[in-house]
């Protein structure tokens, strides 16, 4: 499988490879009766899956009997005595009174389990809640371009810059990028809601602070898209599935709080895959602007779609396994996954609590920087998210930097990427990414977590528009608890290989790494890296550089000498081209 052809639950299905459930089955029908009397009573009736059998069965009656419980016992891989069949059949009853008070208990979407995942428990805590520095590197204040389409495709730096030194204003620009979401949307489908309202009052106030002097930094009167997992106070908040399409929350995110902190002007919720699968969504199939007859890839379609377009200064995504970084490789932005924990999802839609992240998708790597330095850190809400020191520019030299690449069967001296590489002056490391174990089927947790996260909807019989999630719903109802804990066991000696990965180089360039660094919660950034032609059309490459867990000064500081070097990023799409799809397209 090429860097291309990336394996996301966002953008195409993953073959599940659950040999070690099955092998764990195997195991269990050789145990004798004595340790299978063991287990049940250490588990107080055998498994999840086991129980789930039986209430299947329990629907018509009022108790469990023996006669279900042998029923039953293929799908926990037990063989009991009919003395066995009795005592658990006692149990089951029992545990399926907990089952009926527990449901009983209304819950939300953001209600998170006592349970928390820490990508690097072998740290000492950041007792001094040290944030960093961030400010842009230093350049010459740009010229306003000629016309509007130019200055619509400015990366955040040039854009700060103009409204800094005040050669436009705030509500100049985003009076551009309201028009230009009203006149490309037809033609991409990337928006769900304009904020105008907002857009336009959070601008004056801009101009009104820049004015009396009191500049808050790089993002301070940029418009910005928020992928519509993010709930903003006043707008529907959809999630992209049409089940939802309706609801708002009456709190603003903590991303969203921060960057209007920061001055940010938020012009529009932009549209994601129906629960953060894939680029379609109620309102039809986001669309790649290189190319409108592809989807953008998801599931932060529109977030990517719209960067791309320049219909916004930078945008908000999110990444449970390659939303971030799948759509930027197909619509030519960049994305920054940081690492797991670095920034609050407090208000943002859950799928996967120990996997969701919030990352920026920018027209560089250096508005990456800067938009991430206004987004870390914890805020008391979401129970994992930590300060870690961020500085920007990194404090780094890039030519004391180790960067690790896989070998193929072609040298360095025939590979563009490390040539460029060893231009910039990294020292470059031969490295190997962990095989010990089987990385896909511990995306289980995956499906087990979004499975109890929407639960509700499973039970309701709700499936419209939620693309191939049902499935995935029904399947996570049927792992056992044991087999889920498991996998979270082998999680964490994937964690101590990638910990001993990372122990020889600070990143490494590329790889097929999506399922790996997901589950490690290790942090990627992807950005353009040249250009392919088919059929006429011409689309973009990518390039990922992933960093050690909260090295994201040191990761962004490789990717932007790569990035200056190359200067793929500075090519946007041609937008003469963009027509309002038809309806016989839109489905």
């Amino acid at each position: 499988m090429n860097s291309e052809d990336f394996p996301t639950d966002i953008d195409q299905p993953v073959v599940r490879d659950y040999s070690s459930a099955v092998a764990a089955t195997t195991e269990a029908k050789k145990q004798t009766r004595r340790h299978v009397l063991k287990a049940l009573a250490g588990l107080g009736i055998g498994s999840a899956v086991f129980q789930r059998a039986l209430a299947a069965q329990a629907e018509k009656s009022s108790d469990v009997t023996a006669d279900m419980i042998q029923q039953a016992e293929w799908i926990a891989g037990l063989e009991l005595s009919e003395a066995d069949r009795k005592t658990t059949a006692g149990a089951v009853n029992r545990e399926l009174d907990n089952f009926r008070q527990l449901r009983a208990v209304a819950l939300e979407n953001s209600d998170v389990p006592a349970v928390l995942f820490h990508p690097a428990p072998w740290l000492a805590p950041n007792r001094d809640n040290e944030r960093g520095a961030v400010r842009p590197s230093e350049q010459a204040a740009p010229k306003r371009p000629q016309s509007d389409d130019e200055l619509a495709f400015l990366p955040v730096t040039e854009l700060a810059a103009l409204i800094r030194t005040r050669q436009i204003s705030s509500v100049e620009l985003t009076k551009l990028y309201l028009k230009r979401l009203q006149q490309y949307d037809p033609a991409l489908l990337c928006v769900v809601t304009l904020t105008e309202e907002l857009a336009l009052k959070q601008a004056e106030r801009a101009d009104r602070e820049i004015a009396a002097g009191r500049y808050r930094g790089p993002l301070h009167g940029i418009p910005w898209g928020a992928k519509d997992l993010i709930s903003v106070r006043g707008y529907k908040t959809t999630w992209g599935a049409p089940h939802y399409q309706d609801q708002s929350f009456d709190v603003t995110a903590t991303v969203a709080d921060r960057l209007e902190n920061a001055g940010a002007v938020l012009v529009a919720k932009l549209s994601l895959g129906a629960l953060a699968m894939g680029d379609r969504w109620f309102g039809g199939m986001t669309r790649n602007p290189w190319d409108t007859k592809q989807g953008s890839s998801g599931s932060s379609a529109g977030s990517a779609s719209a960067t791309a377009a320049g219909l916004v200064g930078f945008s908000l995504g999110s990444e449970t396994l390659g939303s971030i970084v799948s759509p930027c490789r197909r619509c030519g932005t960049t994305g920054l996954r940081p690492t797991f924990g670095r920034v609050s999802r407090n208000g943002c839609m859950s799928l996967s609590w120990s996997m969701d992240k919030i990352g920026p998708i920018t027209r560089s790597v250096e508005d990456c920087a800067l938009v991430f330095g206004a987004l870390h850190g914890f805020d008391g809400l979401d129970p994992t998210a930590v300060d870690r020191p961020f500085h920007w520019p990194s404090q780094s030299n890039v030519r004391t930097l180790k960067v690790g690449y896989f070998e193929t069967d072609k040298p360095v001296a025939e590979r563009p990427e490390l040539q460029v590489l060893t231009q910039i002056g990294v020292k470059l490391i031969p490295a190997k990414l962990p095989d010990k174990y089987p990385v896909w089927a511990l995306t289980t947790i995956l499906d087990t977590e979004a499975a109890a996260v929407f639960d509700e909807i499973t039970r309701k019989g709700i499936t419209e528009g939620l693309n191939s999630w049902p499935k995935t719903f029904r399947l996570g109802q049927f792992v056992p608890a044991v087999e889920y804990l498991r996998a979270n066991r082998i999680r964490r000696l994937l964690m101590d290989e990638m910990k001993a990965l990372m122990a020889d180089i600070d990143l490494y360039v590329e790889g097929n790494d999506s399922g790996v660094t997901n589950l490690t919660g290790h942090p990627t950034v992807v950005l353009p890296n040249g250009f392919r032609k088919r059929d006429d059309v011409e689309t973009p490459t990518s390039i990922t550089f992933t960093g050690r867990l909260y090295g994201e000064s040191e990761l962004l500081a490789v990717a932007h000498a790569y990035q200056q070097a190359t200067g793929h990023h500075l090519k946007h799409p041609p937008m003469e081209t963009l027509k309002p799809i038809g309806d016989n397209e839109n489905s």
